[in-house]
């Protein structure tokens, strides 16, 4: 086997980078080791990094690599914030904790998916009850285990998925993929059948890190959903709570409401169908903090090319071999998806960003 993995972007390159704009601010730093190694070997872990006094009673939290590929938007947004925070102080009583890569072995991979072939936002659900059903689902499983990329297998496949998009409508089709499925491991949008590590290394950290704060502004950070270039900003739950009126009244009509259910829809990209959100279990598990928990989508290409490179990354991590030519092209397609290498929409999701985060400092301030 090929030990040439895609080196555009690096998990060791990031964290080294994240690590180092901490040591400028002199964060507090906590590493969460990952039991398994990068395409180079290489250790993986998520890093906590916070700015500011620990004990401080009001705190802006960020989360980045929920969905591993996309975690370079939201490092690098993290990354820009630390060096933001060398010249500018914060509010009193207030410190920032960064989260980050919490899907180590995605971003190093370059898949969306974790180690297990879990979306870790599908994960969040409560494991000792009934897992989720999603009957629909069944009928399209077989679609996303061709064994060929290209070949007369694929073809058949391709065909079967346009008709039923024919049929049933291209919204309603990726609404029952993207709900996730809690029965095929070997599936697209697997949500698990146990917690992942992941999910168990966020909830050690709200508790180590958030879980004493008076209150709170969380940010989970994502790429993929939406217009070229617009970070949306959401709020995603399954049920309305005092935070988002308060939230939109710190944003207005920059904010962007979804309350997921099995027969909810929304025209944002996102899936409103499915369960597991990482924002839905901060809610549940802070409940003595006075959270607002937030989700930053940044859009980039439209969905059906994404659900596309996304059938040929998991045909690659089926079959194929993500060290060979055609892996490298199919994870260089990934990433390029997630995080679009043109300057100028980086530079616009890089100062939109900011803005949100400055909106919510100062807001922390008045709280």
């Amino acid at each position: 086997m090929s030990t040439t993995f895609l080196d555009t972007a690096s998990f060791a390159n990031q964290r080294e980078r994240f690590l180092e704009a901490a040591g400028r601010v002199k964060a507090t730093h906590v590493t969460y080791l990952h039991p398994m190694r990068g395409p180079y070997g290489e250790v993986l872990s998520t890093d906590v990094a916070i700015v500011g006094s620990a004990s401080a009673q009001k705190r802006l939290v960020l989360l980045s690599g929920t969905h591993g590929v996309e975690g370079y938007y939201g490092s690098d947004s993290q990354i820009a914030l630390l060096d933001t925070l060398r010249d500018h102080a914060l509010p009193e009583d207030t410190c920032v904790v960064l989260v980050h890569l919490v899907n180590p072995w995605g971003t190093a991979w370059l898949r969306r998916v974790n180690e297990d072939n879990v979306d870790v936002n599908r994960n969040y659900i409560d494991f000792t009850h009934a897992l989720p059903a999603n009957t629909a689902y069944e009928t399209l499983h077989e679609i996303y285990l061709c064994r060929d990329l290209d070949g007369p297998e694929r073809q058949h496949a391709d065909e079967q998925l346009a008709m039923l998009m024919r049929n049933l409508g291209e919204a309603r089709v990726r609404n029952i993929v993207e709900a996730g499925q809690y029965r095929h491991p070997d599936g697209v949008f697997f949500g698990g059948t146990q917690q992942t590590w992941t999910n168990r290394a966020v909830r050690q950290i709200m508790q180590a890190h958030v879980a004493d704060a008076r209150t709170a502004i969380a940010f989970d950070l994502h790429t993929g959903a939406g217009a070229y270039g617009h970070p949306m900003l959401m709020a995603i739950a399954e049920r309305e709570i005092p935070a988002h009126d308060i939230a939109q009244s710190l944003y207005g009509p920059w904010l962007y409401r979804i309350l997921t259910a099995a027969d909810a829809s929304s025209d944002s990209g996102v899936a409103a169908t499915a369960t597991g959100y990482t924002s839905q279990a901060l809610i549940d598990q802070l409940v003595d903090v006075d959270l607002i928990p937030l989700v930053i989508e940044c859009g980039t290409y439209d969905g059906a090319r994404g659900h596309t490179l996304l059938r040929d990354d998991h045909w690659l991590h089926l079959h194929g071999d993500p060290f060979d030519a055609t892996g490298r092209r199919i994870k260089a397609a990934l990433l390029e998806h997630f995080y679009p290498a043109d300057a100028d929409w980086r530079g616009l999701i890089a100062l939109r960003t900011r803005q949100i985060w400055q909106r919510a400092l100062d807001a922390l301030a008045q709280r």
